[in-house]
């Protein structure tokens, strides 16, 4: 189904990455799809109708920054306390980063309503 343009996204789904890392372009854009996938299936599986409704508009997608790990533990805590579909990624440490070092977070696919509240003061990307 088509997106009218004169109506906003009801649903999105935004990707929390660190600013602290030093990761490069491309590692980044795979830390971030990593996060998406993994937030579209666990919304898919546990709320049909948030994930439905955010595929059926384009699967909106924002990426947005924190400085530190602690910043981002804060922004999982609340997104879980809001019951929202969300997804802490970790490297596997194969290529630029340490083992084990967490790199970002996903939350969502859901109403813009729900997450806005938590990463909707967020720098972009």
């Amino acid at each position: 189904m088509p997106r009218r343009s004169d109506r906003p996204f009801e649903y999105k789904l935004v990707v929390v990455v660190r600013g602290d890392l030093q990761m490069s372009g491309g590692k980044l854009a795979v830390q971030v799809a990593h996060a998406a996938v993994s937030c579209a299936l666990e919304a898919k599986g546990k709320n049909p109708r948030w994930f439905s409704g955010w595929y059926q508009e384009g699967q909106r997608k924002v990426v947005v920054r924190v400085e530190g790990l602690d910043e981002l533990r804060m922004l999982d805590a609340e997104a879980a306390r809001s019951r929202l579909p969300r997804a802490m990624i970790t490297d596997a440490g194969l290529t630029e980063l340490p083992p084990e070092t967490t790199t970002c977070l996903g939350i969502g696919p859901a109403p813009s309503a729900s997450v806005d509240p938590i990463t909707g003061s967020l720098p972009l990307v």
